[in-house]
């Protein structure tokens, strides 16, 4: 079972208005808004996606990393490491 589980339908709807976000601003380029009005929204979408990726980072080292470090110590160091992995590509983006 995913660790956001509980959640699912709050992640849901965010993700449906960051999707809302993205077709605003194929909008804004359809209409030939101005540059800095779109980059200003690309920032804002980055943004609600950072943060959505930090929500499932937290819940799943809450909860999927504790319950495998607390069953098996190989499987704990697994997601560990993959927690890590995860980390890493969040603070790339």
């Amino acid at each position: 079972m995913p660790g956001y589980s509980i959640n699912r339908e709050d992640y849901l709807k965010r993700l449906r208005r960051i999707e809302g976000q993205v077709r605003g601003l194929q909008r804004m380029i359809e209409e030939d808004k101005y540059c800095i009005d779109i980059l200003t929204q690309i920032s804002s979408v980055t943004s609600a996606l950072r943060s959505a990726g930090l929500g499932l980072l937290d819940e799943h080292i809450r909860h999927c990393v504790r319950n495998a470090a607390e069953s098996d110590t190989g499987d704990g160091d697994d997601k560990i490491d993959e927690a890590i992995g995860a980390i890493e590509r969040l603070l790339r983006a």
